[in-house]
């Protein structure tokens, strides 16, 4: 992704004078990549499935892992093109442009997600009459939105030699963002009583997991952009690169992980709490926001 960018831009790298990612001399990239696709393609479908099939139930529609689950499909898309290696060049820039578009839409909506369970816990009453679908629909508008935005300012800054650091900011900005999410949920864990133990297991795991993810996964290419002797590192290149790669495959265990079901028993065990209805039958009850 970052060398195929670097490439389009007339930067001082390329791959074999292409446009596209070459695979030449990386066969185990290629490998890798098809195999996150026979995984994530199917997986993927399956999780856009399971959330349609909530909506039908009328339950409440989980809008931004709806439009999380969209962007990683566009990914995994562009992935198949790109593995196809078309011979026309226009069509292989048209659908890098748009795996650029999906990469940080996806990101846009994991703050969204974590924002969202954060809420639920720190400030329940005023999220319970301040969601809407109204104001939901207006914030995945702006998600989609503000990467084209950030991704058209890369190209006007195509001959600068700060042109990465738009990429840089967009992708730093979540990080402490995650950090607070996190951290402000643990510390109102105790006064929110209204919230069943289960769904506040749910919430911590979620956000947990973005943290994981996002660190993982996306921290090797903010070194990337940030670090002038980083883009010289053949190994951090190829790491940043897959690792990327991996986003729309650890979503779907995002998208596991906020539903109600088995996750609840492992989640129990590790926080080393067990759910004993008959203690809070009251608490139970309650209807929650989850998936």
């Amino acid at each position: 992704m970052e060398d195929s960018f670097i490439n389009i831009t007339s930067q001082n790298r390329s791959y074999n004078n292409s446009t596209t990612v070459s695979y030449d001399n990386e066969p185990f990239m290629y490998v890798v990549t098809c195999i996150i696709i026979c995984i994530s393609l199917p997986l993927t479908l399956v999780a856009i499935h399971g959330v349609c099939s909530l909506v039908r139930n009328d339950h409440v529609a989980p809008i931004y892992i709806i439009n999380l689950l969209i962007s990683d499909l566009i990914q995994l898309c562009c992935m198949i093109v790109e593995v196809v290696l078309p011979e026309d060049s226009i069509i292989t820039i048209i659908f890098l442009f748009i795996y650029l578009w999906g990469l940080m839409a996806s990101v846009g909506f994991m703050v969204c997600v974590a924002l969202e369970r954060y809420l639920v816990i720190a400030w329940p009453l005023w999220y319970r009459f301040r969601r809407t679908i109204k104001a939901s629909v207006v914030v995945c508008v702006v998600v989609w939105t503000l990467p084209l935005v950030t991704f058209f300012s890369m190209v006007l800054l195509a001959d600068s030699d700060d042109m990465l650091i738009p990429s840089a900011v967009f992708l730093l900005l979540p990080f402490p963002l995650f950090i607070f999410f996190l951290r402000g949920t643990v510390k109102a864990l105790s006064a929110a009583i209204s919230v069943p133990a289960d769904e506040k297991r749910r919430i911590v795991a979620v956000l947990i997991l973005v943290l994981l993810i996002y660190t993982l996964l996306f921290l090797p290419s903010i070194i990337w952009f940030l670090v002038e002797e980083a883009k010289y590192n053949d190994a951090l290149d190829v790491v940043s690169f897959m690792f990327v790669r991996f986003s729309p495959l650890a979503d779907v265990f995002l998208y596991v992980f906020s539903r109600k079901g088995a996750v609840d028993k492992l989640l129990a065990s590790l926080c080393r709490c067990r759910m004993d209805s008959d203690d809070s039958p009251q608490i139970t009850n309650i209807k929650t926001v989850s998936l």
